[in-house]
């Protein structure tokens, strides 16, 4: 007697929650290199994390952990001035960046208007330097 494979018939569901929040300034399907993310970034990024090679979140806890990521303090929403403002920049573990410092940018999403009310913050359009 011949056995026979039978076919998967479970299929794989698509993710229907969207990635990017509606109306955010990361919403019009930009490429990161022309968010500001190409050639001179990369080469940028990699100075910075040679003079500053240590997550400051986790110093601030005692922890001793080497920075992967170039994060910017306060969200730049495509402002090309505060993009390259080395100011505004920090050096952050993968960890810190995906997990607590993406909690801190949603908080600082709403804001409280001078009438006491919640509102989001609109998105800045890209602006050259």
């Amino acid at each position: 007697m011949k056995l026979t494979t039978l076919k998967p018939q479970i299929q794989p569901l698509r993710s229907t929650l969207p990635v990017v929040q509606p109306m955010s300034w990361r919403s019009d399907k930009q490429s990161s290199t022309a968010r500001g993310y190409g050639y001179k970034w990369q080469q940028a990024r990699a100075g910075y994390l040679a003079h500053h090679p240590l997550c400051v979140y986790c110093e601030r806890e005692g922890r001793v952990t080497a920075a992967t990521v170039v994060d910017h303090r306060v969200p730049h929403r495509g402002d090309m001035k505060l993009f390259w403002d080395k100011a505004n920049w920090q050096s952050l573990c993968a960890a810190h960046h995906s997990r607590d410092k993406q909690r801190e940018e949603a908080r600082m999403g709403d804001v409280i208007d001078g009438h006491g009310l919640v509102r989001e913050v609109p998105a800045r359009p890209m602006v050259e330097k």
